[in-house]
């Protein structure tokens, strides 16, 4: 398994590491800045060694990574990653507000339950088991949140269990939620949010987490 240093260094945005296995297009290396689909978040954006990154794809703790056909690369081959920078932000910016939200949702509706998440670069969503029109509380969390969110605290990103790579994120005198995204340093990174309700139909709303 890599070296997963987006969890070290979440805002690096180039890295040089070797390749460890090539089978055809698929190939892992031996360490990585390049955080593929877990979680709701989306993979990054990016190439190695100059080539597109097609899919990234978590196997277990394995990374596998798909290149255009005729890339060439070998076992222990020196190259270098590099994502997407300005993409990779906005998915961090929008993944803490939707942990944030999803935090206040809980504070609010008791019993509620999540049944799904999407994070991607332009909006992020929650969905939730609730059998009302959640639309007349969004602006009361709306706010809640981004009063949280302009006290600019520390974020704490850490590990649980480091041999099951479990990992957690912590504001203190919040919430220690589990989660292995790839997170901000301070809940101000975040900046303005705007809550849009969703109804999808039985029994269900959604909770869409937009940036100004």
């Amino acid at each position: 398994m890599p070296r997963k240093v987006f969890w070290e260094d979440p805002y690096q945005s180039v890295h040089d590491t070797l390749v460890a296995t090539v089978q055809g297009q698929e190939v892992t290396v031996q360490s990585t800045i390049f955080y593929a689909l877990s979680g709701g978040q989306e993979s990054d954006s990016g190439t190695i060694a100059g080539h597109p990154v097609l899919l990234a794809r978590k196997e277990g703790l394995e990374i596998v990574y798909v290149l255009p056909e005729g890339h060439g690369l070998e076992p222990g081959q020196p190259v270098r990653m590099a994502i997407d920078w300005p993409r990779r932000y906005r998915l961090m910016r929008l993944h803490f507000a939707a942990e944030l939200v999803l935090e206040q949702v809980y504070r609010t509706l008791p019993g509620v339950q999540k049944t799904g998440a999407h994070i991607a670069e332009t909006k992020a969503r929650i969905d939730l088991l609730w059998p009302e029109n959640i639309g007349p509380l969004l602006p009361g969390l709306c706010a809640a949140v981004q009063a949280l969110i302009e006290t600019d605290a520390p974020i704490i990103s850490a590990f649980e269990d480091e041999a099951r790579e479990r990992r957690c994120w912590e504001v203190p005198g919040f919430a220690r939620v589990p989660c292995g995204g790839t997170h901000l340093k301070r809940t101000g990174e975040v900046g303005r949010i705007r809550l849009k309700r969703n109804n999808i139909g039985g029994g269900k709303e959604r909770i869409e987490i937009l940036l100004d």
